[in-house]
């Protein structure tokens, strides 16, 4: 039985393996699409007389690096732990997110100064049919590559926030082809400028939810839906245990969580404290989802405020 258990374990490693190598071989295609795209819409932009074609380029510009940005944290998150990084690189992949989005809000940023001094300065002649025509091959090329990344942004922090590049550049390239018709037929340049602000506000408006979570766990956040306090009274219902304190609870990185607390016990119980170390992890394993506690045991004859040296308390005494 043994002997089939190491199988399965080397089994199972082999199917992660093989998912992480599809999973950088698909950031790897989309990096090459997104980065010809982006030359391709340039080169029309500027065809085109189009602001708005410029700002979709400058975008798909950023969901390259983004996705190269994407590949490398996956990588280098996948270092195991070491003397230097004892919880290990798992947090590469929230740096590269961070950055990604931080490029993001300096494009939008780009654009509006943009749109404004043109609208100021009058609109260029601007050619609706070209603008339809790169609007259309950018809107694939992004629909593919949304495709490419999508299964993989439902558990990684970094690779939804490279998702999002993709799903705001489809949105730009649906804004580019309506604002490229309105402006072939009707020749209403203003629609460039409109556009080319809708797809600054759609940049800002999603980029705001990843810089929060980003800025949350970097800052050793507690996991959603632990509360100390709530952590702290549900210690006390395992068998043997009389209180907790300094309860820290952390986020290590998007789906792990770690919790540190001071646990207290009658000195008469002092031979059953494994069997309460074990009840407590349980718990909080098993109502928290935390499956990384330090514990440290004290006696209920021996808690003092003045023992503790901990500061920083978020559960005291």
């Amino acid at each position: 039985m043994r002997h089939h258990h190491h199988y399965d374990h080397h089994s199972d490693h082999g199917r992660h393996d093989a998912v992480d190598v599809a999973g950088d071989r698909a950031l790897l295609v989309a990096v090459v699409v997104n980065a010809l795209l982006t030359a391709a819409e340039v080169a029309g932009g500027i065809l085109a007389g189009s602001l708005a074609l410029i700002a979709d380029a400058l975008h798909n510009l950023s969901d390259a690096a983004s996705l190269a940005l994407a590949l490398f944290a996956r990588r280098v998150a996948r270092r195991p732990a070491d003397a230097a990084r004892t919880f290990g690189y798992r947090r590469a992949e929230v740096i590269g997110a961070l950055v990604s989005v931080t490029a993001l809000l300096v494009m939008a940023g780009y654009l509006v100064v943009e749109a404004v001094g043109r609208l100021l300065a009058g609109q260029p002649p601007i050619s609706g049919p070209i603008m339809v025509v790169v609007s259309l091959i950018a809107l694939a090329i992004d629909a593919a590559t949304a495709a490419l990344t999508y299964a993989m942004s439902r558990s990684s922090v970094n690779i939804r926030a490279a998702f999002l590049h993709n799903l705001a550049d489809a949105a730009g390239s649906v804004a580019t082809l309506v604002v490229g018709f309105v402006i072939w037929k009707y020749d209403w340049r203003v629609a460039d400028l409109i556009a080319t602000l809708l797809i600054a506000a759609y940049i800002l408006w999603q980029s705001a939810g990843i810089v929060r979570f980003t800025v949350h766990l970097l800052l050793d956040g507690a996991p959603p839906g632990v509360d100390p306090h709530a952590v702290a009274k549900a210690l006390q219902e395992a068998p043997g245990v009389l209180g907790a304190h300094h309860v820290h609870a952390r986020l290590l990185d998007e789906k792990q969580a770690a919790l540190e607390a001071h646990v207290v016990i009658d000195r008469t119980d002092a031979p059953q404290l494994e069997r309460i170390k074990r009840d407590a992890k349980r718990l909080l394993r098993e109502r928290f989802n935390i499956a990384h506690s330090t514990l440290e045991f004290e006696y209920a004859d021996e808690t003092h405020p003045e023992r503790c040296v901990e500061e920083d308390v978020v559960v005291g005494h």
